[in-house]
């Protein structure tokens, strides 16, 4: 039987219908002939001079389709990919079932795998649509995905195996029975650069802290163009002080106390506006900070921004934890704001790199530094940035009643 001949023309084009019928016959036909095998169709392609195939498989058949073969102890050649990475199935699940519990899109990578061609039957139809028919018995190496393979399977296994069973995943099947080479195809696939903090912040759904982050950038002076929103450094050529990430850390330790809290539970835009008033107040009123936030990078200089950079701790990512600290100290939960008239308390603060308050915590000095204009070395350790909080906190006089929080934590 042949798929072409459905396809001969005639004075009347078919209808569609009719077209779809026939090709639903065609395919029922192989189906019901493999009904004992797995069978999936699949597009065919070309790729790094072998023959690949894509098909898409329905969550409950890949914990049987699908086989991980991890190296063990320290030998590379008895497995096909590395030893799985501890705890990163279960960041998969978390993801996959967070998602589907707040009832929101979710998206898992393509898996690749490989098979030795001589072990399935591939049936071509027609411009590269074909039927892969895979014997029982037969399994497919993960070449990459194991871990998210993993995780579907712990899933479908348990009882979430219900919050995904109707969904269906991409295989990039490489038919390729060479052992080497699908090591070889490991290692080429594992070469990836990893994304920039920055870049997966910038990136994230507006909500929580990234939708806060992402509003200040715009409405805080401050950061207004000179936040650099996809690289982990800054640059200063660019006229760039900060990054995403230095802001998000401000802005969970302003709400939460905590420099990684995700912050999902408050509202982006009220929070926003809270902190934005707050932050524009404390960086105008600060006569360190109060020329860099009243002007545009267009008009303020790469030796302008270098000097502040070096000489306020407010130019890096350790003081802007240090003000996220402070700030929470201040921030009124039930009315979602900032207390004014303590702003202005920590603005006038010393923030000058040189000052007693950081100095022997997040500051020290280098006898012999390479710069002599520039002889400081900055500490972002938590316990130097607690201790340099301690400090702050002594000199406005508010140690009495956030002592034991601080003792706490150190």
């Amino acid at each position: 039987m042949f798929f072409g001949v459905f396809f001969i023309m005639s004075d009347i084009a078919p209808h569609s219908s009719d077209l779809t019928q026939q090709l639903n016959q065609v395919l029922e036909y192989y189906f019901s002939e493999h009904y004992r095998e797995k069978c999936y169709l699949g597009l065919v392609f070309q790729q790094g001079k072998r023959k690949m195939v894509q098909i898409n498989v329905p969550a409950h058949d890949l914990p049987t389709l699908l086989q991980a073969k991890p190296s063990t102890g320290n030998d590379p050649d008895s497995g096909k990919n590395r030893p799985e990475v501890q705890g990163h199935t279960e960041e998969v699940k978390e993801y996959i079932l967070k998602r589907i519990k707040q009832d929101k899109p979710w998206i898992l990578g393509t898996l690749t795998a490989n098979v030795d061609p001589e072990k399935i039957k591939l049936i071509d139809l027609a411009r590269g649509l074909c039927l892969v028919v895979i014997g029982r018995g037969i399994k497919l190496d993960i070449t990459d995905g194991q871990h998210r393979k993993r995780a579907i399977h712990e899933l479908i296994t348990n009882s979430e195996g219900e919050l995904i069973g109707d969904n269906d995943f991409p295989i990039t099947l490489v038919l390729e029975g060479d052992f080497r080479q699908c090591q070889t195809d490991f290692r080429d696939m594992a070469q990836t650069r990893p994304l920039d903090k920055s870049l997966l912040l910038s990136f994230g759904e507006f909500e929580g802290r990234v939708g806060i982050t992402k509003n200040l950038l715009y409405q805080v002076s401050m950061f207004d163009g000179k936040t650099e929103a996809i690289k982990d450094q800054t640059s200063l050529k660019k006229k760039l002080i900060y990054t995403f990430n230095y802001v998000a850390k401000l802005v969970s330790l302003a709400f939460d106390n905590d420099i990684s809290s995700d912050l999902t539970e408050i509202s982006v835009e009220e929070s926003s506006e809270a902190l934005s008033k707050c932050l524009n107040q404390f960086f105008h009123e600060c006569y360190q900070t109060r020329e860099i936030a009243g002007n545009s990078t267009d008009k303020l200089t790469v030796d302008q921004l270098t000097k502040f950079q070096t000489s306020c701790i407010l130019g890096r990512s350790v003081g802007l934890e240090i003000l996220g600290y402070l700030l929470h100290d201040i921030y009124d939960e039930n009315n979602n704001s900032f207390d004014s008239a303590k702003i202005s308390l920590l603005a006038g603060l010393d923030w000058a790199t040189g000052s007693d308050l950081w100095s022997g915590n997040v500051v020290t000095i280098d006898p012999n530094p390479k710069k002599p204009a520039n002889p400081y070395r900055i500490s972002a350790s938590m316990n130097m940035v607690k201790l340099a909080v301690y400090n702050a906190k002594n000199r406005l006089g508010w140690v009495e009643k956030s002592t034991s929080s601080i003792l706490d934590f150190q």
